[in-house]
């Protein structure tokens, strides 16, 4: 594919060779936000861009605002990798992609800049119509894979994107005192837990171990709902606020 043309009209577009047909004629029902990780923006999308890398999206947002198409939507990119999501493992043929420029942890996790998140909101919206996205498929990267990434991280403004109409979202119970459940711990309220885990749509199993994956889990949700505090420790503010996600669902699938 050395050119195609782009999904919203006036997008500009830089064809990246990582791609494929979505399996089983799948269409796109999920919207996966990541951040680029690397130094600079260029770096990023020109990794995106080259065949050695194996990794794309289908959309790629700098930290001006600037949106460049990769793939076209019909496509399958290949930018989530192993992951679930509601019991779906095939996430990239289920999914559209959506990187933001940002280097992310490693470099202390600097803010995303307005112009950048107003871009991505607008990309986000016209997608989520377009798609009929329902708001709790819209999901971060360590939802997906909790136990490989962290991105976009808890920086990122997840309740700004949900007063736009895009994600779901609740106002997180406060951080504070009560029970807790951690590492190492056993038992019937622990399998509760990672029952409405799995129910809200992250992948474990479901055993009252909790085992590094469910702390993973737990982590990926606090990113998410909770960023507050990101410990993997699910204590009474975390498990609150999953009940209250997971009470204002139009449905539990």
């Amino acid at each position: 594919m050395s050119d195609f043309q782009p999904d919203i009209d006036g997008t500009a577009t830089r064809a990246s060779p990582n791609h494929g047909e979505r399996r089983n004629g799948r269409n796109p029902d999920m919207l996966v936000l990541h951040y680029t990780g690397m130094a600079t923006a260029q770096a990023a999308l020109d990794w995106l861009c080259t065949e050695e890398s194996q990794v794309s999206c289908h959309y790629f947002v700098d930290e001006a605002g600037l949106v460049t198409q990769l793939v076209p939507e019909a496509a399958r990119a290949w930018h989530a990798g192993q992951g679930i999501w509601k019991g779906e493992t095939d996430i990239n043929s289920a999914s559209i992609g959506i990187e933001i420029a940002n280097p992310g942890h490693e470099a202390g996790s600097p803010d995303f800049p307005e112009a950048q998140i107003a871009a991505v909101i607008e990309l986000c919206a016209n997608i989520i119509d377009r798609h009929g996205i329902a708001a709790e498929r819209v999901v971060a990267h360590s939802d997906i894979a909790p136990l490989r990434k962290q991105d976009p991280g808890e920086k990122f403004p997840w309740q700004q994107l949900h007063r736009a109409g895009i994600g779901h979202w609740v106002e997180p119970l406060p951080v504070g005192g009560g029970r807790f459940f951690q590492l190492g711990d056993a038992g019937q309220p622990v399998e509760a837990l990672q029952t409405m885990l799995a129910l809200y749509g992250y992948g474990l199993q479901v055993d009252g171990r909790f085992n590094e994956e469910t702390a993973a889990a737990v982590c990926a949700f606090q990113r998410h709902f909770r960023p507050e505090r990101v410990d993997g420790i699910a204590d009474a503010s975390t498990i609150g606020t999953l009940h209250k996600l997971l009470s204002e669902l139009p449905t539990v699938a």
